[in-house]
């Protein structure tokens, strides 16, 4: 007999599944739980939709096509594709890419995929077709969900191969029978299924098994390096950095809106901009389209986010494009902010303009992916810009170290302080106390997919994850970074000199965009990219008269910037980069296509 016929009221499902609630589950290992029950991506659906079910959850900005929708129908849709790929035959353990851009679409196929025990294999949309191959068959996978952009570069391989394909604009799957009839031409308008419109039976659903610590993500990282290799990530090991981190760092109320601008395929903004967001019951709206300045400006005007998760890239772009003129030219408030006195009022006056610019309602500018310019982050904390720092990896889910927005929660240049969760330590620190990064913690991979060797020479013998980062621990618990172990250059006297300290000093001259530093024989070589645009403007002079006056401003930027460094700092040689740099997901350069010589370039010496 049902609790409603003896006059019992239903469980309210809601109660069940609040904070209160879910911080009284008693677990082994200690963990204190915070906004789901149990840290699989099944139950963290039933409690997002449970607490949540009536406020809308995703929306795609702008056009005809804008879609909204709530969180009980998210869990609707979520278990409808559930329902439909295990009627397909997808079992516990079965691998499926995801390959397209960041929409609604991709997360309800995520969560459905990873609601039964399936892996999902995300691959960056910037990914190259030969990239995502790689990825494919070196996971194993049995099918793709892939937009028609990204099909388009790996049609022949998904063909050949046999795999079952999901169109992710509109979550159909194309059936065996009319598969061969499949090409990259016609992949949006050859008919399917739509597997949201699946019927299911939720108590089914319920019972498959689906462990804390079954993998759910095999992620393939386009690194610094150039190495690119399988993460394992478990439901707990995202789940569990989303729910703690959701508590520790970020203060918001449920209906506040988010600004998603960065590739879900990143665990950076998996975790943090949509698992964390959820979890807090946030509106998460996608912008739809990369983040150019033309798209980014009016979506921020209507949207008027409260959250927006970024990469240092361009909050420094709009530093350098509205602030520095600003507080570095001859005008009043240039003057005032050279005065001590007067530096904070004339931050905090420029920053308020900042704020509308992001539409006035920011309580929460995460920053991460890699290092924020020192001279940037001096503006915001004097700003009180609600900018909030944090360090990780794919590997450690991502969050190892961060802070809050509010400026007593900054220390200048430390990027945060060590998670909760995390047990830190610094291997073969030198005179200075800098150490290599080590981890463990319920968020650090289990290891990398199908590669021994690779774990072996990254966990030392006591279980802790080696990051490959240089930083030290201060007395109160900040987290300093140094730079790459693999980045690091040894002197010719034996000294540690960190590239990325010295580009600092580099990027903050007039002009320059970023720049790179790199070993040429016993010296180092600067690699300088200047604004053209920026130059041709403040010196009244045309585009290619920039062109030719870049040369010479590189050349003289040596002297400049070896006045600011130490001895063994100094650089000996400077070369005008003209091409952009190549980036990862998180735009950080990658290094390793920046050989220590590159013949047939000019290089300049004084």
């Amino acid at each position: 007999m049902s609790d409603k016929r003896k006059g019992k009221k239903a469980p309210d499902k809601a109660r069940l599944y609040s904070f209160r609630e879910c911080a009284k589950v008693k677990r082994d290992d200690g963990l204190v739980m915070y906004g789901m029950k149990r840290y699989t991506f099944r139950d963290f659906v039933d409690a997002v939709s449970a607490r949540y079910g009536k406020l809308l959850c995703y929306t795609i900005y702008g056009g005809e096509d804008e879609v909204s929708f709530l969180y009980q129908y998210l869990a609707f849709k979520v278990h409808a594709i559930s329902q439909y790929l295990l009627n397909l035959g997808v079992k516990k353990g079965d691998r499926i890419c995801i390959y397209g851009e960041s929409s609604p679409m991709w997360m309800m196929f995520y969560l459905g995929l990873t609601s039964i025990g399936g892996i999902a294999v995300p691959i960056l949309p910037g990914f190259s077709g030969k990239e995502a191959i790689v990825a494919m068959k070196d996971s194993g996978c049995k099918g793709i969900c892939a937009q028609s952009r990204q099909f388009a570069s790996v049609a022949d391989f998904v063909l050949e191969s046999g795999y079952e394909v999901f169109r992710l604009e509109d979550l159909f799957h194309i059936p065996a029978e009319i598969r061969g009839q499949l090409d990259a031409k016609n992949f949006l308008t050859l008919p399917g299924i739509d597997i949201t419109h699946t019927r299911f039976a939720l108590r089914e659903l319920s019972s498959l098994p689906l462990e804390e610590d079954d993998i759910a993500s095999i992620i393939y990282t386009s690194g610094t390096t150039g190495s690119s290799k399988g993460v394992v990530l478990t439901h707990k090991n995202i789940l569990r950095n989303a729910d703690r981190s959701s508590y520790e760092y970020i203060h918001v109320k449920p209906g506040m809106r988010v600004l998603s601008i960065l590739p879900i395929s990143h665990i950076y903004e998996f975790t943090i901009g949509q698992m964390l967001s959820m979890n807090c019951g946030l509106e998460i709206h996608f912008l739809g389209k990369p983040p150019a300045v033309s798209v980014l400006l009016p979506a921020l005007k209507k949207i008027r986010p409260h959250v927006v998760q970024t990469v240092p890239l361009l909050i420094e772009k709009v530093y350098k494009a509205a602030v520095a003129p600003v507080i570095k030219g001859e005008g009043k408030l240039a003057k005032a902010y050279s005065n001590p006195l007067l530096k904070n009022f004339v931050a905090r006056l420029i920053g308020h303009k900042l704020m509308a610019t992001f539409g006035g309602k920011l309580k929460f500018f995460g920053i991460g992916g890699s290092a924020l310019d020192k001279e940037v982050e001096d503006f915001l904390y004097r700003a009180h810009f609600p900018y909030a720092l944090g360090y990780g990896l794919t590997e450690t889910s991502p969050l190892l170290a961060g802070c809050g927005p509010r400026p007593k929660q900054h220390h200048r240049t430390a990027v945060g302080k060590v998670h909760p969760d995390v047990d830190m330590i610094l291997l073969d620190k030198d005179k200075e106390g800098v150490g290599e990064i080590a981890v463990k913690g319920p968020n650090v991979t289990s290891g990398y997919y199908d590669n021994p060797a690779l774990n072996s020479e990254t966990f030392t013998d006591d279980g802790y994850f080696r990051t490959g980062d240089l930083g030290y621990i201060d007395r109160k618990g900040w987290l300093y970074i140094k730079g790459r172990c693999k980045t690091m250059i040894l002197g010719p006297a034996g000294e540690n000199i960190y590239p990325e300290s010295i580009e600092s000093v580099i990027n903050n001259m007039q002009f320059v965009q970023e720049s790179l530093v790199v070993p040429e024989g016993t010296g180092l070589l600067a690699l300088i990219r200047i604004d053209i645009e920026l130059m041709a403007k403040s010196l009244k002079i045309s585009i290619d008269e920039a062109k030719v006056e870049a040369r010479k401003y590189v050349a003289a930027l040596r002297g400049e910037v070896n006045k600011e460094l130490s001895a063994q700092n100094r650089i000996d040689s400077v070369e005008l980069q003209e091409e952009d740099f190549e980036r990862t997901a998180t735009q950080k350069i990658k290094r390793f296509l920046y050989p220590k010589k590159r013949p047939g370039q000019d290089k300049d010496k004084q």
